[in-house]
């Protein structure tokens, strides 16, 4: 070996080695400021809450203030895109969603949801979607529903909130399986559909459960079906999808939190720690439960970002049915 040579391998050790040495230190005195959880959604809503909620435990345990800062716009791709660009320093964090599943098939994505992050972990699962109708109306179980629409096309029509969307998505499935044409119309949220199947504007719609329970108990809509795999634990009463013979019909939404792709590992796993202690909190899993949504037992990392993986390729599946191809294609 040559002199030349032997100073050029002792030079690239040395960067080598301060540049792990100095991600094990900045690992070592995690976090000396604060964290900024990014929700790329508005304040009050089923991605802003929970994570909301877990800033404020995790605070508590950390000693390290976390700040909840909302970037909406684009269905979740302007918080995202803020967060994915962040130093990978366990600083900026993104509470990510069903939208990030669901976006690249849609709407043009300049990240990959999966392959940009990190995965921290699972934060909840739910709420799921039920099937709400007007309850002026006569139907009293969805094989009625489906018989009147089967019988008089489009005469039904169903509240959405644009094609990248849940409440869209599921109808669009229930037309293919049904073989129905209920007629979508687009509203501003799931919120604001829901409302309007209330109001008698439009005959029903698919809502997430926080938004159909208090309309039902009021009087002013029906549930006939629940889209998740079981039925919910506060409203045992309504039957799953399945259960009436729609063969995988499951629209829930989750929450998760992820970092920018390379933050430390040793910082992502003192993250997932006090994450998962939060998640097992009574506190936590009581107002999660109110909201119909449910935390996770084993939560790691690697199992979250499987669970994202999984959740990218079924919503392939939809956006097939919808006639959609990827905008920017998964990696």
């Amino acid at each position: 070996m040559t002199p030349r040579l032997r100073f050029c391998l002792t030079l690239l050790g040395t960067i080598v080695f301060g540049m792990t040495s100095g991600l094990s230190v900045h690992a070592q005195n995690y976090p000396s400021r604060p964290i900024t959880f990014v929700v790329p959604f508005a304040p009050g809503g089923l991605t802003d809450v929970p994570a909301r909620l877990v800033a404020a435990l995790m605070q508590e345990r950390i000693g390290q203030n976390i700040v909840v800062e909302n970037k909406p716009g684009g269905s979740g791709v302007v918080g995202g895109t803020y967060a994915v660009r962040a130093t990978p320093d366990g600083y900026t964090l993104l509470a990510n969603s069903l939208a990030d599943t669901q976006n690249l098939y849609y709407i043009p994505v300049p990240y990959s949801a999966v392959d940009d992050f990190a995965m921290i972990g699972l934060i909840v699962e739910g709420p799921p979607l039920v099937l709400i109708i007007d309850a002026k109306l006569p139907y009293k179980s969805l094989a009625e529903l489906i018989f009147d629409a089967k019988v008089n096309p489009k005469k039904i029509s169903f509240g959405t909130s644009g094609p990248a969307t849940s409440p869209a998505i599921s109808l669009t499935q229930l037309n293919s399986l049904a073989k129905t044409e209920i007629v979508g119309v687009p509203y501003r949220g799931s919120g604001e559909a829901a409302r309007n199947v209330a109001g008698g504007a439009i005959q029903g719609t698919f809502a997430f459960y926080s938004q159909a329970k208090p309309l039902a108990d009021d009087g002013k809509v029906r549930a006939l079906a629940v889209a998740s795999a079981e039925r919910i634990a506060a409203w045992p009463s309504v039957p799953t999808m399945e259960e009436l013979g729609y063969k995988n019909f499951d629209h829930r939404g989750f929450v998760g939190l992820a970092a920018p792709a390379k933050t430390p590992k040793p910082v992502i796993a003192f993250l997932n720690k006090h994450l998962n202690e939060v998640l097992q909190t009574e506190v936590f899993r009581q107002r999660m439960a109110a909201l119909g949504m449910t935390a996770p037992t084993e939560n790691t990392p690697e199992k979250f970002a499987d669970f994202m993986r999984r959740r990218t390729a079924r919503q392939a599946e939809f956006a097939k049915l919808s006639g959609y191809a990827p905008m920017s294609a998964p990696r």
